[in-house]
C-alpha cells in the first residue's frame, strides 16, 4: 500500500494546514565523513535548514494504530516546501535535541507547497 493512498484510509490526509499549527522548529541534517589530521574519517553532522513545522507524536490514535506499513514510525513532520532542498530518506531531523531518521517522504496533495515526513526516532545505538 503506497502512503497517500494509507494516509487517506487512516484519515491523516491533510484538509488545512495553517502556519499556527507550524510551531515546532525542525532542523533538517545531513551526516557527512570528514578526514581528521591523521586521516581517520570523523562523521559531521551539517545542518541544511531549519524550519518551522507541525508535529505529531505517534500515539494509540486509530490513524497510528491500523498503520502496518509504518509501524515503526514514531513521528509524523509537516512543513513547507524548501526551494532548492530536496528532502529525502538519506536526511534526517532534530526536534528538541532528539534525532529522527526519516522513513517517508511525500509532498502533499502533490502540489508543491508542503512536504509530510514519517519519521523513526533514533534511540541509543539503532
Amino acid at each position: 500500500m503506497e502512503y497517500r493512498q494509507y494516509a487517506a484510509a487512516a484519515g491523516s490526509e491533510v484538509g488545512h494546514i495553517s502556519f499556527g499549527k507550524m510551531n515546532k522548529q525542525v532542523q533538517i541534517v545531513t551526516t557527512t565523513q570528514t578526514k581528521d589530521s591523521e586521516g581517520f574519517a570523523t562523521p559531521s553532522d551539517t545542518v541544511l535548514a531549519t524550519v518551522r513545522a507541525y508535529f505529531e507524536p505517534k500515539n494509540s490514535t486509530e490513524k497510528w494504530r491500523n498503520d502496518a506499513v509504518f509501524a515503526e514510525a514514531s513521528a509524523l513532520f509537516r512543513f513547507r516546501v524548501i526551494p532548492g532542498l530536496a528532502v529525502d530518506t538519506s536526511l534526517f531531523l532534530i526536534y528538541m535535541g532528539k534525532r529522527y531518521n526519516i522513513i517517508s517522504v511525500e509532498d502533499v496533495r502533490g502540489r508543491g507547497m508542503y512536504m509530510e515526513l514519517i519519521a523513526k526516532a533514533v534511540t541509543g545505538s539503532s
